[in-house]
């Protein structure tokens, strides 16, 4: 008995010597009002901007000590208080709850783990597929790569879409706003780039700013059904989700492309839209009490977007070669496209693709006006083949506009302005696309080639769309034509003798056509 009590009292003496006591410093406060998504805290006088805060709701959980714990972030730093937005359910915060300071910027999960998810922006799954793995973590605000960083944009992105890749080329590294007022096709536009994205060695985000979740679902179920999932992380920010969320949701974004980027590896990344995402920002900026100013907007609203965007970058390969390529969309008001929000982010982007109603409710889909459609990049990122047969399209698409309406007034037209009408009808007939097909580019290549060697005048304007499918699927099916298609991907670059072997192949699908009817 005596061993087991000298035992006993050697191990507490052990115990006693090995103990270490730790002081831990922690600047604790207390909510002095709450509402809306917004917090105002005293006592965290050495609290930091965008510093992360710990509040201790009153509600009851089986984790963390009983209480369920809600995160916010400081916004105000003000002499007396800070003002905080809350991340997530703020019902179970009262006045007087304690809040702590965790000394660490907000950060998300990053990694392949979260390729293939549907993720909100504090990178916890909503796609019901479990807890996401993730070994590193990145923060959402971030200093943009500086001007030595980077090299100029010269590779590139392939939409599948012939107006863009023809006209309005995007090249990696890029930041081509899509702008158009809604229900217009500018999401589409985006879904279609990512679905051609398959095979192509990039990585895509796509974040959703307040959309509907049942529209994203839909959204989801498409990049699934044609495989896009596999290289794709959605993270949103839904309807029905606070202000904070949305505010913080393409900074989370962005973060999660910046790993593949530091990795060297190409992203592709699109923020739909960038007008809820100033809305919500708006929202926080009035309810926490900062002076408006023009359309009730705060002063540090083009910030806001400018911080964002010119994180997409092309790195040089001093610095791992990656590049971020960023597609924002904007929402217009009747096609104003003067409005304090698009102008801003006019003036940051690389370029526009702006979407018009008329075009619209034409048929013309996808519905981009050429002349107010512009990529700062242009043909720098065009393969060689696509530069020589679509140097001049984007003019003749332009000028086929203006003549279209001239010729309204006109009935006498001399023969040279005849002519660029009925070139003008057949290339608007080839810009026409349907949903979630997207074309590769060197059957681009084919059919431009077609139309600017006069090898389509012959065709009525109304048969177009069915000679191009007819002639693409023949292509393929063809011996040559699979050799010809092949060798443009691959070298990216037409010689006479590719040029002779097109023009013979057009002529043997015109023969065919003929000896059928």
């Amino acid at each position: 008995m005596s061993q087991t009590k000298d035992f006993i009292v050697e191990q507490l003496k052990q115990r006693i010597a090995d103990y270490k006591s730790e002081i831990k410093e922690q600047t604790v406060g207390r909510v002095i009002e709450v509402g809306d998504g917004i917090a105002r805290v005293s006592g965290l006088s050495d609290c930091m901007m965008s510093e992360m805060l710990e509040f201790a709701s009153g509600r009851q959980t089986t984790l963390n000590d009983g209480k369920e714990k809600v995160y916010g972030v400081a916004l105000n730093l003000e002499e007396d208080s800070v003002g905080a937005i809350i991340l997530g359910d703020y019902t179970g915060i009262k006045e007087g709850d304690e809040v702590k300071c965790l000394k660490r910027i907000l950060e998300v999960p990053v990694g392949e783990s979260v390729i293939g998810r549907v993720i909100n922006p504090l990178g916890e799954p909503l796609d019901g597929k479990g807890e996401i793995e993730a070994k590193k973590f990145y923060p959402v605000e971030k200093i943009a790569p500086g001007v030595i960083t980077r090299e100029s944009v010269s590779q590139p992105v392939q939409t599948g879409i012939k107006a863009i890749d023809a006209m309005i080329p995007i090249g990696r590294g890029q930041r081509e706003l899509i702008i158009g007022d809604r229900q217009i096709g500018k999401t589409a536009i985006a879904i279609d780039t990512i679905i051609n994205q398959k095979g192509q060695n990039m990585k895509c985000v796509y974040v959703a700013i307040g959309q509907k979740e049942s529209k994203i679902a839909s959204i989801v179920a498409k990049l699934e059904e044609f495989g896009a999932m596999e290289y794709t992380t959605v993270v949103l920010a839904g309807a029905s989700d606070p202000a904070s969320l949305a505010y913080i949701a393409p900074y989370a974004g962005c973060a999660v492309a910046e790993y593949f980027l530091d990795k060297g590896e190409d992203v592709l990344i699109v923020y739909d839209d960038l007008s809820k995402h100033a809305v919500a920002y708006r929202e926080i900026s009035l309810l926490l009490r900062r002076p408006p100013g023009r359309e009730a907007y705060p002063g540090d609203v083009f910030y806001l977007h400018s911080r964002l965007l010119e994180r997409a970058c092309k790195l040089n390969e001093k610095c791992g070669g990656g590049s971020i390529t960023a597609l924002p969309i904007i929402e217009t008001q009747s096609g104003d496209v003067s409005a304090y929000i698009p102008t801003n982010v006019i003036s940051i982007t690389d370029g526009q693709i702006y979407l018009e109603p008329d075009l619209f409710y034409q048929g013309q889909r996808p519905a981009i006006n050429a002349g107010l459609s512009v990529s700062r990049v242009g043909s720098a990122a065009q393969i060689k083949a696509m530069k020589k047969v679509a140097g001049k399209m984007r003019l003749e698409a332009a000028q086929y506009r203006e003549l279209a309406a001239f010729a309204q007034f006109g009935s006498d037209l001399d023969e040279e302005t005849k002519a660029k009408l009925e070139r003008g009808k057949r290339l608007m007939e080839i810009f026409k696309q349907d949903l979630y097909k997207p074309v590769p580019v060197a059957n681009q290549v084919l059919i431009f080639f077609a139309l600017t060697d006069g090898l389509l005048d012959d065709i009525s304007v109304e048969k177009i769309g069915e000679f191009e499918n007819g002639f693409r699927q023949f292509a393929l099916n063809d011996a040559n034509g699979r050799q010809i298609l092949d060798e443009i991907s691959k070298t990216g670059d037409l010689n006479e003798k590719l040029e002779k072997d097109i023009k013979e192949l057009i002529e043997d699908y015109k023969n065919t056509l003929n000896d059928t009817n």
